[in-house]
């Protein structure tokens, strides 16, 4: 039976860039044992030493998660579509009071006021609302901004970072004149600038388990704009210990999901994903890229579902991922169901209370190695004295080493780097390097780990070499 595999993002580099494969089997095992035959480096990322699937992989088959199905024996026929979705971070509440609209607010809103899935009603609702935005970046731009000017009357946010000029490609709450201000008075302000009715609670901290139980039991349902698995677990775990919606989002190079996990009526984000992948498998946006305009779709669908909530109107994505993909505009809807062993909201739960999220997704859990890391300036010396003897390996892709590259490395990317190996002397000195040094430091595992002794990798990647050795390079 001829099965088409989708491929995600992340996993490309696997298969020369391929978004699909078209493979033959009987059974969904069948299908996956002739995908990683024919792309080895698969492997280790869908499977477990016992052969058993991770579980920070799901698998559909059509639109069915093969969990609720045969598993990896279910079935396939021909045309069949199985799609692999790794993880990458209804109803109206009850509100205590029904405030009254003002003339000017009557006039404002008054768009709203002529659906009559809304009207005066609605409108008093999105009023009396508390909203809680985790982060004021790509996802927390788009989606605060809609929630503002739709009139929900408490927008609470937490963000700790500072306005950074690559975040203005993509995060449209800040501004050039905020540059180097905090993300939460930049947003803050142009909120309240767009409507002065709304009330802006700032949180300039960051989210950890002393702390989010506390903030969240505050809001009636939270809008998860986070770029990272602790906090998105952390924001998981928090809303189903007190019962409220959680508003998921997230977003890759040209990639978004999109759902509403809400434990009361439907799964949980550990429905779907029980366990984070591996640290540096799902590069951040820093390393991967994403294009500007995809937090600004995939954040107006949260914002969407944060106010069909608060209205009670539609049908809200609880049990739907909907996956959307902006180089074929493509939405995609995928059917998720409870997890009766999930560790959280299932039958039998085993966490009662928040955790050691970065313990849990293995920060600081990574081999450490001695000597491991090479600054730029010992770099340049050491370039200097060795010449060519000192092996340069860039890690990044092709449309990064375009932007800039150091003289005389040498292009590998990493995810072709296990079928290179060969190409490289088993006893040279090597340096690795990417852009902030994330994906070298995974280069410098794999070839530690196939043999290779004298490597390390460079502090801060090329940016800190732009930044401190080469300066007139260009920085990105």
């Amino acid at each position: 039976m001829s099965v088409t595999v989708s491929i995600p993002t992340p996993l490309r580099g696997f298969t020369a860039g391929q978004d699909s494969v078209q493979l033959v089997g009987d059974t969904v095992g069948q299908v996956l044992d002739g995908l990683m035959a024919t792309h080895t480096g698969l492997r280790r990322h869908l499977l477990q030493e016992d052969g058993r699937l991770r579980n920070f992989v799901s698998l559909y088959l059509n639109e069915t998660d093969i969990r609720h199905l045969a598993s990896t024996a279910t079935p396939v026929h021909s045309g069949d579509v199985l799609t692999i979705v790794p993880s990458i971070a209804g109803g109206s509440p009850a509100v205590e009071t029904n405030p009254q609209l003002s003339h000017a607010e009557v006039l404002r809103y008054s768009r709203h006021l002529l659906l009559p899935e809304v009207g005066v009603s609605g409108q008093r609702k999105l009023k009396a609302a508390r909203v809680l935005t985790i982060g004021a970046g790509g996802l927390g731009s788009p989606l605060s901004l809609y929630l503002a000017a739709a009139g929900v009357g408490t927008i609470g946010i937490v963000d700790f970072d500072a306005v950074d000029l690559t975040n203005l490609q993509r995060q449209i709450v800040h501004g050039t004149a905020t540059l180097g201000q905090p993300k939460l008075e930049s947003a803050a302000a142009r909120l309240t600038d767009l409507n002065p009715n709304v009330r802006i609670e700032k949180h300039e901290l960051r989210l950890s388990s002393e702390n989010a139980l506390d903030i969240v039991r505050e809001y009636d349902i939270v809008v998860d704009g986070t770029d990272n698995f602790p906090t998105r677990y952390l924001v998981n775990d928090a809303c189903v210990l007190l019962g409220k919606p959680n508003v998921y989002g997230s977003i890759f190079r040209f990639e978004g999901q999109a759902s509403l996990f809400y434990a009361k009526e439907g799964p949980c984000y550990r429905c779907i994903y029980s366990e984070p992948p591996p640290p540096g498998l799902v590069p951040s946006c820093a390393e991967g890229g994403v294009l500007g305009v995809l937090p600004g779709i995939i954040g107006s669908i949260q914002a969407l579902e944060t106010i069909k909530w608060i209205i009670g109107a539609g049908d809200s994505l609880i049990g739907r991922l909907v996956l959307f993909d902006a180089l074929k505009l493509r939405f995609r809807e995928l059917q998720l169901r409870k997890d009766p062993a999930c560790p959280i909201c299932g039958d039998n739960p085993s966490i009662h209370e928040l955790i050691d999220y970065e313990a849990f997704c293995g920060i600081g859990a990574e081999p450490a190695y001695v000597g491991s890391e090479i600054t730029a300036e010992a770099l340049r010396l050491e370039m200097n004295q060795k010449g060519d003897s000192l092996v340069l390996i860039d890690v990044r892709e092709p449309h990064e080493w375009d932007i800039a590259h150091i003289e005389g490395a040498r292009l590998i990317p990493l995810g072709q780097l296990p079928e290179r190996l060969g190409e490289l002397d088993g006893h040279a000195e090597i340096v690795t390097h990417c852009h902030h040094g994330a994906r070298s430091m995974k280069a410098l595992q794999v070839l530690r780990g196939a043999g290779f002794g004298r490597v390390r990798s460079l502090a801060g990647g090329i940016d800190a070499w732009a930044d401190r050795v080469e300066i007139g390079m260009a920085r990105y």
